[in-house]
């Protein structure tokens, strides 16, 4: 059984539906930011300030391989996991991609302004253009559920129906052959 994967902009709601999910399915569940945060013993802001991105992005690298050799797994990637070409690779040869989207506005009100997202020390305008940049990467997804109005509870419910019509096409693929 494959994993799925919950990919998107942070705010858009990855690791709260992403552990609903798994609940849903009596799957594990694994965040890479608080997977990284076990490995390093810091948090995210933390090596970010201590050691800077590259050094996180190459933790996250790390945690990415060993959590796509998984199987039955729900797994919330932080913000830009998927910009890594390798990191994307890892995640769909054993995983269904899904991105969760929600308008730049819903994003800022979500997440206000929390010290443990590094990447929010920035203005509104240098926070958009990130949102920008990001989303061609989150539109290669296997599908897309926009989160903007929907609750945590009618986010999983689209997914599992997203999911039931996809394991349908391809039995029925796999049944024609």
């Amino acid at each position: 059984m494959r994993n799925i994967v919950l990919i998107g902009f942070m705010g858009t709601g990855k690791s709260t539906v992403g552990r609903r999910l798994a609940q849903s399915l009596a799957w594990n569940f694994a965040d890479t930011d608080c997977e990284i945060g076990e490995v390093t013993k810091l948090s995210v802001s933390e090596i970010f300030r201590r050691h800077g991105e590259t050094r996180f992005r190459s933790e996250e690298r790390i945690v990415v391989d060993r959590l796509s050799q998984e199987d039955k797994l729900v797994i919330a990637t932080g913000g830009g996991t998927v910009l890594n070409p390798v990191n994307w690779e890892a995640l769909a040869k054993n995983g269904i991609i899904i991105s969760l989207y929600a308008t730049l506005e819903v994003i800022l009100n979500r997440i206000g302004h929390k010290n443990d997202r590094p990447l929010l020390k920035s203005s509104r305008e240098e926070i958009e253009k990130l949102w920008l940049v990001r989303q061609p990467y989150y539109e290669k997804a296997d599908f897309t559920v926009d989160t903007t109005l929907k609750t945590i509870d009618e986010v999983v419910s689209e997914i599992l129906a997203q999911l039931g019509r996809m394991a349908i096409h391809e039995f029925s693929r796999v049944a024609k052959n």
